[in-house]
């Protein structure tokens, strides 16, 4: 069963194509409820959707797909880390999955983790399997690059602390606690 469902919302107009591997067999129920959910989606009701959603999750864990329109629906509901976790989910589950990695790296690129976004991106471009689906990313890619180019330098915070630099910040409080208790008068 394949079906493209299109989809408009603040992370982009585009179309994220599903596929029902005929050896996952889904409750039909669930299949129900993602349609749903994906129809309230397209009407701009993610709230809604993430109900719908839901149950198809809690009847079927491992369709991914649902997992990554429930990650969008989180994420159009401003629920940010319940959208990482079942994108992240979606991709452990489908790793073939373009829509998965794209959106995930789509949401990193939204979230300014352009580390993650870059990870997740690489992921996708080996999913690609149509023109479209390249063009999506192309453009996904582009416009991140153009956001950094233009954008303020951001820290990075995934680095450690080198024991030089923790010796000297160490030492600058020491010397500034004890000036501090040599002018304070007791």
């Amino acid at each position: 069963m394949k079906n493209a469902f299109p989809v408009n919302t603040e992370f982009g107009e585009h179309s994220l194509t599903w596929q029902c591997p005929p050896a996952l067999d889904l409750p039909r129920e669930a299949v129900e409820c993602f349609q749903q959910g994906v129809q309230l989606l397209q009407l701009g009701d993610p709230g809604a959707a993430l109900v719908a959603l839901s149950r198809s999750v809690e009847l079927a864990p491992a369709f991914g797909e649902a997992h990554v329109f429930l990650g969008l629906a989180n994420a159009l509901s401003h629920r940010i880390y319940p959208a990482i976790d079942h994108l992240e989910l979606a991709a452990q589950l489908q790793p073939d999955s373009f829509a998965a990695h794209y959106t995930l790296a789509q949401l990193n690129f939204k979230l300014r983790i352009p580390q993650k976004g870059y990870a997740a991106a690489e992921q996708a471009l080996r999913c690609v399997s149509t023109l479209e689906q390249r063009k999506m990313l192309t453009q996904l890619l582009k416009e991140e690059r153009a956001r950094e180019r233009n954008g303020l330098a951001r820290p990075w915070f995934n680095t450690p602390f080198s024991k030089p630099g923790l010796f000297v910040t160490g030492g600058g409080l020491a010397a500034a606690i004890v000036a501090l208790l040599l002018h304070v008068r007791w």
